[in-house]
């Protein structure tokens, strides 16, 4: 299969797998804060274990450069989130029922959808194999990450099957985007070590300032930590098991 069709299609499907979020409303009903901040904190523990994966494949090929799009991928995270106005947004406000806070609700999800995908197209430049992990990590992250967004939008009134569907338009951005830094690094090679750092910049820094944050204020910081690192190191062993 031609390599641009094979990101297309996993990035397409951890898109897809945002969807899977809605289940536990459908078995359970609506979530506790409790249960949507362990929905986060196994968000972020895979989001982090991706992070780490990136950088211990390319730790050979990323110098100074790399450190450089690490800042360029913090400080385009911190800047999109600024003119937004989602920088504070709290997601434990489930009775919130403005407009302008489901828009910003979604606005974050496509957010961290974009250095997701940013992600995923530099793993398949590395190689197809650890893209295709790279893609099944963060497709196993959406899931979390769609109930979280699921909740939200449940609790707004919105339909179960509506909610799935915009969890997933709220991925499209990392199918774009896997497909455009594919193509932009297989041209040039050289920005290779900026992508990559920009990658991991932006996914430590999505969990350390927003995740993590958010996780605390809504379940207790043990059980949010222990949820954390398992996620982690979950992703962790079965990527130094792939290579």
């Amino acid at each position: 299969m031609d390599p641009t069709l094979t990101v297309l299609l996993y990035a397409s499907l951890a898109a897809a797998a945002g969807a899977l979020g809605a289940l536990p409303l459908l078995v359970r009903g609506r979530l506790p804060v409790v249960g949507i901040g362990w929905a986060n904190a196994l968000a972020a523990g895979l989001m982090l274990g991706a992070a780490y994966a990136l950088l211990v494949v390319g730790v050979d090929r990323v110098t100074l450069s790399g450190a450089a799009g690490a800042l360029l991928g913090i400080g385009f995270v911190y800047w999109t989130h600024w003119v937004s106005g989602t920088a504070e947004l709290d997601l434990n406000r489930l009775e919130e029922t403005s407009e302008t806070y489901g828009y910003k609700v979604l606005l974050i999800g496509a957010y961290h959808s974009a250095a997701e995908g940013i992600a995923i197209g530099v793993a398949m430049a590395v190689d197809v194999p650890f893209g295709i992990f790279m893609a099944l990590a963060i497709a196993v992250h959406n899931i979390p990450e769609g109930t979280v967004l699921c909740s939200i939008l449940a609790s707004r009134g919105v339909r179960h099957r509506d909610a799935a569907g915009l969890a997933v338009a709220t991925n499209v951005s990392q199918v774009l985007l896997a497909v455009v830094t594919f193509a932009i690094v297989a041209a040039t090679p050289s920005l290779f070590p900026w992508v990559l750092g920009f990658a991991a910049g932006a996914l430590v820094y999505l969990v350390m300032a927003e995740l993590l944050p958010e996780c605390y204020r809504q379940a207790g910081p043990t059980s949010i930590a222990l949820v954390t690192i398992v996620a982690m190191g979950i992703v962790v062993l079965l990527s130094s098991q792939g290579m």
